[in-house]
Order: structure tokens, then sequence, then C-alpha cells
């Protein structure tokens, strides 16, 4: 789906998909070169959070030139409301074991950082040999705890954005670029309404991510 296909729903197109996809190419090229000076004989352990990051993930792990393998995690920071909780859940764990592994979490946004700060500190807990970050987007404006991210594609506005995996109520995640939503789409609807989807940190509208 093409921004022009849900043109009434965007105030404003962030980064195209051509964009994106040259961003991803240059983020590639950098994890290959630490790759190599990390001399590990293992596979580097991409961990994708569902279900925002699907995207990213997809278009990462074919564009990088070096052996990979892949895992996912879905968690949980809030239920019904668009605050969070505070308590964290994992509502899917990773099937591989992460002992002695070089782990890169592939995130589509990074919100607030509470939620991703819980994970890097949850996943090193199980004794890697390192856990780095990867995130298409961050919106610094909104960050409440500080994350350190090796890898990011570009800083974003704190404003409500959809594409490339990032969702409203589940629509818009097969959007073909990053773009703002226009606040019509959702400012009538009444938030314990609709079913959200658990972004990277919680805390945001309905769904995105």
């Amino acid at each position: 789906m093409q921004p022009e296909d849900v043109a009434g729903d965007l105030t404003k197109v962030l980064h195209t998909e051509a964009e994106i996809q040259a961003r991803i190419a240059e983020l590639c090229r950098r994890i290959e070169a630490d790759d190599a000076a990390a001399l590990d004989e293992q596979p580097l352990l991409l961990v994708g959070v569902l279900k925002g990051a699907v995207m990213v993930m997809a278009d990462l792990a074919r564009e990088l030139r070096i052996p990979v393998e892949m895992d996912w995690m879905a968690v949980s920071s809030y239920g019904s409301s668009t605050r969070s909780s505070g308590v964290v859940r994992i509502l899917k764990d990773l099937d591989t074991e992460l002992a002695g592994r070089r782990v890169l979490i592939v995130e589509d946004i990074i919100d607030s950082g509470l939620t991703l700060s819980w994970l890097v500190e949850n996943l090193r807990s199980r004794g890697p040999r390192s856990v780095e970050v990867c995130a298409l987007l961050r919106k610094p404006e909104a960050q409440r705890i500080a994350v350190d991210v090796t890898y990011c594609g570009f800083d974003i506005p704190d404003e409500f954005v959809i594409g490339y995996g990032l969702d409203y109520a589940e629509r818009y995640r097969n959007l073909r670029a990053v773009g703002v939503l226009a606040r019509h789409v959702y400012e009538h609807e009444e938030t314990d309404a609709v079913e959200l989807d658990e972004q990277e940190d919680g805390g945001v509208p309905a769904g995105e991510g």
C-alpha cells in the first residue's frame, strides 16, 4: 500500500520507502563491519519484537550479507489503555538459548524506552556475549529512560506515526512508508473500545507498534 492509497488519513509522509531501504542498507553495512570485528564463529542472532518489527526484521535480514539467525519475542507493558501499566509481560518468549550469543534486538520504534530498557536487561540476564539494539525509528522528545541504541535509522518528531509495520488498530502496517496519522482518524474513538496492539514501550495511542 502506497501513501496515496490512504492520503486522506495522513498529514504528511516522514520517510518514503526508498529512504527507508537506503537507510537499512547503510545500517547493514555497519552491522557487517562490526560482525567481522567480533571474531565470533556463531551467527549474529536477530531478535525481533512483535508485531511492529516484522517489516524491519525482514528487510534487515535480507539486506545483510552475513549469516544470521532469527527469533521473536512479544511483550506487553499495558493492556487496554494508552498508559503503561509499569508491568511488563512476556507474551511470547524466545526459542533460542542466549548463553554466549551476540544478540541484536530489532525494533520498529523507540518511544518512551521503558519496555525496551526492561527487555534489554531481561536478555542480558540470560548470559549472552552482548546485547545491542537496532531501531528504525526513535522519538527523542518522548524518551523517558535512556536506552543505548547502536543502530538507529531515523529520529522523528513525537507524533503518532504509522506504516512499515506500525499500526493504528491493526491498520496501516502494510503502508510502504512512514507517515503521521491524521488526528481525525482516531480522536473520535474511545480509547478503551480499541484493541491495543503492543508497541515497543507503550504510552501511545492505539497501536503504533
